[in-house]
């Protein structure tokens, strides 16, 4: 009772305020589209289960500062079954260790509206907000919203709104690393690259990499395309990590554990046969 409570109070304010006086965390984890419901379209989710408990596991024995869960948390937005064995295994995470959630497409629908936001804000939490933990500075985006704002173009406006203000904020606070993290990534190739289902339309892309340029953002941390994906634009690194569910690619099932130093940030995907014995210092970033 105390860790689901615990964690339960994380999840639920963590959009409320920035958390200040934090030790400083040496390294975080990134766990991409738990997806419950995917293996089996939604008749049953051992897989994700057994998938998602031993990501949990892997959480608890390696002790990050915290973790990112990236995105479709659940396959069938709304479905009570599915977002109750999401929360059933995201409760045993351990105390100790802040969880931030990502909205994803499947979590708010591919056309958000109101009442689904709604839906997602009553069950799950904040689909947009910041935390603070040691030198970071994160920026959680509801993504979907950018993706496709047409059904939802008032709250669309409101999130734009809200972070340009936050990155003020974040610049103002002079965190060492100021981390974007939502479930698209903004490109998988190029800045300039044609739209497509697993990035950003270049209409709202390029206004967004503006913002993410002047304020100094050299990280952008996603999930989505189930596969893993590292591109640059100047000195902008964009990282999909494969994800603990259902992988479409040739990687399988894992965590990504990203190190930070004053340097910058280093980072690594291992998948669930090959994950560590402890957390290490990694020099370079590494799909």
């Amino acid at each position: 009772m105390r860790k689901s409570l615990a964690w339960l109070f994380v999840w639920l304010l963590a959009g409320a305020c920035l958390c200040s006086g934090q030790a400083q965390p040496t390294h975080f984890i990134l766990l991409g589209d738990p997806q419950i419901g995917m293996y089996s379209t939604n008749a049953d989710f051992a897989q994700e289960s057994a998938n998602y408990e031993f990501a949990v596991a892997t959480v608890n024995r390696l002790k990050p500062g915290f973790i990112v869960i990236l995105g479709d948390l659940v396959n069938k937005a709304g479905d009570p079954n599915q977002i109750r064995e999401f929360k059933r295994i995201t409760t045993k995470v351990d105390a100790s260790i802040p969880v931030y959630l990502v909205a994803g497409n499947h979590d708010v629908g591919n056309e958000p509206t109101p009442e689904t936001l709604a839906a997602y804000r009553k069950n799950i939490g904040r689909d947009y907000y910041s935390f603070r933990a040691g030198h970071v500075y994160g920026l959680v985006l509801n993504s979907q919203l950018i993706f496709a704002p047409e059904k939802a173009l008032r709250e669309y406006q409101e999130q734009d709104a809200w972070l340009r203000k936050e990155l003020e904020t974040a610049k103002d606070s002079r965190a060492r690393h100021i981390i974007l993290f939502q479930h698209h990534p903004v490109f998988k190739k190029s800045a300039r690259e044609p739209d497509e289902y697993e990035n950003i339309p270049l209409e709202r892309r390029l206004p967004l990499l503006d913002l993410l340029y002047q304020y100094g953002v050299l990280y952008v941390f996603a999930g989505h395309t189930h596969r893993n994906v590292l591109a640059r634009d100047g000195q902008l690194e964009v990282v999909a990590t494969a994800p603990v569910g259902r992988p479409l690619g040739q990687d399988g099932s894992g965590i990504r554990v990203v190190t930070i130093s004053e340097a910058g940030l280093s980072h690594r995907y291992y998948e669930f046969g090959k994950l560590p014995d402890k957390l290490v210092n990694l020099s370079s970033p590494s799909l």
